[in-house]
């Protein structure tokens, strides 16, 4: 199948396996399990942190980040269509007793500053106490530009503000702007990455910043059920995954752009927008149901009724012939109508 549904539906690799089956463990409840630690030791000194903290789940890594940043009565600024918000089950509030504060997103994924501004509560005993904001990057694909990024954290910290990142496709950002994972990760006091979207691993976040916060975030993890004992098996694919899989983002990038353009050719077809591993498309409303059907009998996963747009990711088992064939499906789809 070629399944274009998401990044998160790789399969882990020959070598992946292997490092798996060799993966030296412990048990990570007492911190001694070697190839956690070292996963955790790689990733604190490649985003410039001084710790790093392996989680199950990206979910559960920003849920920590959160509860290690606030308390209860506390609030999150964060956007309307981050994963943090939107796609969590609300997890911050639901468990952590930490209210969100949604701001719209700007149509680049960014949080207009003077909505942040006015959203930031007066110390005040009728309000939630502002404490934190929450950015995602990539967010919808888009790489957040370096310079918003300097104002929003400035603004942040000029008003006491601790700032999380949703980071859990930075490395494409990494590559796709050419820039160091840790220049990306520097402005930001934790950060959550992810090897499950994209790098390869079966499952797996990692949640840096500094020691005091990490320490915290440990104790949060314990209580949401994310101690787990020779999980080194796990670790030992995320660190193959960043070790080998970081730098083919590129390839993944280029399908997607390469998938935009044969789209955008086709009449029936809208290209809302396309960013790194990402191409947002719509088909008319009234095929989008048969589209979908004849991709599928086709061999091909992509859910074309989605609205407003489709999304359509391209990841290391999708490869350039994958698209050529996905385009060429589609193309005949509506030359037969």
């Amino acid at each position: 199948m070629i399944d274009l549904r998401s990044d998160t539906v790789t399969r882990p690799s020959p070598g992946m396996r292997n490092a798996m089956l060799e993966a030296e463990v412990g048990d990570d409840v007492w911190g001694d399990d070697p190839t956690v630690n070292h996963l955790q030791e790689t990733l604190a000194t490649q985003t410039g942190k001084e710790a790093g903290l392996f989680f199950p789940s990206g979910t559960q890594s920003n849920l920590a980040a959160i509860m290690s940043h606030c308390e209860r009565g506390d609030e999150y600024i964060v956007g309307q269509n981050a994963h943090t918000y939107k796609f969590e089950g609300g997890g911050a509030a639901v468990l952590g007793s930490v209210q969100p504060q949604p701001i719209e997103n700007a149509p680049d994924g960014t949080l207009p500053l003077e909505k942040v501004t006015a959203a930031i509560k007066p110390r005040d005993d009728h309000f939630a106490r502002t404490r934190l904001l929450a950015l995602e990057n990539t967010i919808g694909g888009k790489v957040l530009s370096p310079a918003y990024v300097t104002e929003a954290t400035d603004l942040a910290r000029s008003h006491g503000l601790n700032i999380h990142l949703d980071g859990a496709r930075i490395l494409n950002a990494a590559i796709a702007s050419k820039t160091a994972l840790a220049e990306l990760c520097g402005p930001f006091d934790t950060v959550s990455i992810c090897f499950s979207k994209g790098l390869g691993a079966p499952v797996g976040s990692i949640l840096v910043g500094s020691l005091e916060t990490i320490d915290r975030a440990r104790r949060w993890r314990k209580v949401l059920g994310g101690g787990m004992r020779q999980v080194g098996i796990l670790a030992a694919a995320c660190l193959y995954a960043f070790e080998n899989n970081v730098e083919r983002f590129a390839e993944d990038h280029a399908n997607a752009e390469a998938l935009a353009r044969g789209l955008a050719q086709i009449p029936e077809m809208e290209v809302i927008s396309r960013a790194t591993n990402m191409v947002f498309v719509r088909a008319p409303e009234t095929r989008a149901q048969d589209l979908s059907r004849d991709l599928a009998d086709h061999g091909i996963l992509a859910d074309m009724r989605k609205t407003p747009s489709a999304r359509l990711v391209t990841h290391l088992d999708v490869s350039a012939a994958d698209i050529e064939k996905f385009i060429g499906t589609v193309r005949s789809f509506f030359s037969k109508s």
